[in-house]
């Protein structure tokens, strides 16, 4: 299909993710203006011409001191907005992390599911493709949103860090039930990736009115080198209960690796642990809330720019974005 002139913006907020996509698509940032008002209204809109073009908008959808994620949102859903009535062909919405993906289903009566209605409303200013990474629930994800989705996983890029890194044995640790699926496509890749078995582990946990209660590690770490792999890294507690588990059973190291490092609440004393060795997160989330002298001991942020751009250069082109993380 033939397809109108590719533009890339990215908000404010994410304009550094912005410039390093442009960067590797070697192609420049497109113009826009936002303007803040007394009265707390806000407006966003292009400032060059965008009739008949493929348009891809970058933010990232995290809470930041001064930026609230809803604030965030309704910036972009205007912004998308102001594309379509400005004649933009089609609107990609590129959101390296995506808020409220993990309140996809009804656990108690009355209870939200946000992630549906968040959906709703991206559909409603006309975006026409969402484009995320590493979300908590990809089937929830996929059945949220009737325009079209694209799912990127940071897998690869966390495995290329890792693989020269780790020695010796290495076991591949989920650190609950619901990412099981993730640890393993994530063992399988490694092992092909260093040439040789890599194990696996999983913590089971026990949770009370949404508190950890226990947990139990099922699995053989001992003498070797844990590497616990998840989404994200919220507080933190679900990580260090992983580690402690994987120390207290004989492994010789423990690393992390997750898509997304939020780090909110306690995280930083988790992060600083002697417990874990290395941490290392995406760029979808900036590590601003921990202490920079801890982020250069202990956590590697691994660029995912690269991988964005190959996925725009996809869809620009009608290719497949599926073999981006395919083995």
């Amino acid at each position: 299909m033939n397809r109108g002139p590719l533009r890339l913006f990215a908000l404010s907020e994410s304009r550094a993710l912005g410039e390093a996509i442009a960067g590797a698509l070697g192609s420049p940032l497109g113009g826009h203006e936002e303007t803040e008002f007394e009265d707390g209204e806000h407006r966003a809109h292009p400032t060059e011409n965008v009739r008949g073009s493929d348009v891809f908008v970058v933010q990232s959808l995290y809470d930041e001191p001064g930026r609230p994620t809803n604030d965030k949102l309704c910036r972009l859903w205007f912004f998308i907005g102001a594309l379509k009535e400005a004649s933009a062909e089609r609107v990609t919405v590129v959101v390296p992390y995506l808020a409220y993906a993990r309140a996809d289903r009804m656990t108690r009566p009355r209870e939200p599911i946000t992630l549906r209605y968040l959906a709703q409303l991206f559909e409603a200013v006309g975006a026409d493709r969402i484009v995320t990474l590493d979300v908590h629930n990809l089937a929830a994800f996929q059945n949220a949103f009737r325009c079209r989705t694209d799912h990127l996983e940071a897998g690869k890029l966390l495995i290329e860090h890792f693989a020269s890194r780790l020695t010796g044995d290495v076991v591949v640790v989920s650190p609950d039930v619901g990412g099981l699926k993730r640890a393993e496509r994530f063992r399988r890749k490694l092992s092909r990736r260093r040439g040789a078995a890599v194990g696996s582990a999983l913590m089971e946990k026990y949770r009370s009115d949404d508190t950890l209660r226990g947990a139990a590690l099922v699995g053989q770490v001992q003498g070797k080198t844990a590497l616990i792999v998840d989404d994200m890294i919220s507080t933190g507690a679900t990580v260090a209960h992983a580690a402690r588990a994987c120390r207290a059973q004989g492994a010789v190291a423990v690393h992390v690796a997750a898509t997304h490092g939020l780090f909110v609440s306690g995280a930083s004393e988790i992060v600083a642990d002697p417990v874990l060795d290395s941490l290392a997160v995406t760029d979808s989330v900036p590590p601003f809330r921990l202490d920079p002298e801890l982020v250069r001991a202990k956590l590697t942020v691994i660029p995912t720019a690269s991988l964005f751009a190959a996925a725009i250069r996809q869809i620009h082109t009608d290719g497949s974005v599926s073999g981006l993380t395919e083995d």
